[in-house]
């Protein structure tokens, strides 16, 4: 009844402007907006998934679904031109709000901030040691010292069976290689750096270290170790370097799937017809291989 209620709103708020046709709010990208209008939960048929496609209107369908009972931020509504209302849940991936249900308040608010901890760096705490004194006795009290006690030894370093150990230096935050070298060895370095984000989680306009999404992986991988700075998101990302048959690819090339002006997805050839890319929010960062099910449409060098 909400849901009829808001599509019926937004009919009457157009008519009264004298629009036949119900628009769509103005587009903002998913991948820039910090905060999200909403929180909603897939509500379909168990087992079932629901579909996403590149456009709430006239899209293309995308090959991965959203699965029941899983849960996602909004960064847009829209209606289209039948009334039906839409949720912009990524870069070019909507769903038909009928097949959702909104989160509590409540509920909401601690998936925030569960997911905020999680993007943060664990740290252990540490805890400081206090020896306790133990009391001494009237009759330990009343022993007088030995003489040879009154005069304290010089203590060095042969004397002394505990040696001061030096403090231990800092491990740098990342182990990865500097965006140096030939090609080849950039490229290689994006593949190992790719490899080591295995099992990463993903988090829909993450950026790292710990949650990424698809275009978020690609920008920070060839940002720190390519020396390419590529844009943030998946339309701007396939505007950069040379277009490559899917028969010649190399390590390091960028996949893209969707259209070739508009990709809704982006991931990174390792090699053997393999690549790694931020999946879903129940896969994470996986290791897939190429398939004609799931083909990119294009593919870019960036690394030259």
């Amino acid at each position: 009844m909400k849901r009829n209620f808001l599509k019926m709103g937004l009919a009457a708020a157009l008519t009264l402007t004298g629009v036949a046709v119900v628009a769509p709010q103005k587009t903002v990208d998913a991948a820039t907006l910090k905060a999200p209008v909403k929180r909603v939960q897939i509500n379909y048929l168990p087992g079932k998934e629901v579909k996403i496609w590149t456009n709430y209107q006239g899209g293309q369908l995308i090959n991965f679904r959203a699965k029941n009972k899983s849960k996602w931020n909004v960064a847009e509504t829209a209606v289209d031109k039948k009334g039906k209302l839409w949720y912009k849940i990524g870069d070019n991936e909507w769903i038909e709000a009928r097949y959702t249900e909104d989160l509590d308040d409540e509920e909401s608010a601690n998936l925030a901030a569960t997911e905020q901890i999680a993007a943060k760096p664990k740290k252990k705490a540490k805890k400081a040691k206090k020896q306790k004194k133990q009391p001494m006795n009237q009759a330990q009290a009343a022993k007088p010292k030995p003489n040879k006690q009154e005069t304290p030894k010089p203590v060095s370093a042969t004397s002394n069976n505990k040696t001061p150990k030096p403090a231990p230096s800092k491990l740098p935050t990342a182990t990865v290689p500097a965006a140096t070298g030939s090609a080849a060895q950039r490229a290689q370095a994006v593949v190992n750096l790719a490899k080591s984000q295995l099992g990463k989680g993903y988090a829909w306009g993450g950026n790292g270290p710990d949650n990424y999404d698809c275009s978020g992986l690609v920008q920070s991988i060839y940002n720190k170790v390519a020396g390419v700075q590529l844009p943030r998101v998946t339309t701007d990302q396939v505007k950069v370097g040379t277009t490559v048959a899917m028969d010649q690819l190399q390590p390091g090339d960028l996949l893209y799937w969707g259209s070739v002006d508009a990709p809704y997805h982006v991931g990174i050839y390792i090699g053997n017809n393999q690549y790694i890319h931020a999946s879903t929010p129940d896969t994470g960062v996986v290791l897939q291989t190429l398939s004609s099910y799931f083909y990119p449409c294009i593919a870019k060098r960036v690394i030259q």
